[in-house]
């Protein structure tokens, strides 16, 4: 991420509502990994363009999944489908993202 979008780090740079922003801070999260701030800023990936990403278990992929959807089902009031692959994850994105 360049010096003059270190700002793009914070998850309070990127619009999202303010209960929104509670959740995540609630949970520990109040800034991304320059990796993930990369991935929002490529291209036209938030005007709904596709995204291929790849990162380590536990990296932090599902974050940017997150920010993705939550911006694009926001912006335009449209549904969005979230794939898991497991079970137990989902019924804990289910309970988080409720």
């Amino acid at each position: 991420v360049p010096e003059d979008q270190a700002d793009k780090l914070l998850l309070a740079s990127w619009g999202l509502p303010k209960a929104v922003l509670e959740k995540y801070h609630s949970l520990g999260v109040v800034q991304m990994f320059e990796w993930q701030a990369e991935c929002l800023m490529l291209g036209q990936v938030l005007e709904g363009k596709n995204l291929v990403y790849s990162a380590p278990t536990s990296a932090g992929k599902t974050l940017v999944a997150e920010l993705l959807i939550l911006k694009r089902v926001l912006e335009t009031r449209k549904k969005a489908l979230l794939i898991l692959p497991f079970v137990s994850v989902a019924k804990e994105k289910k309970c988080y993202l409720q």
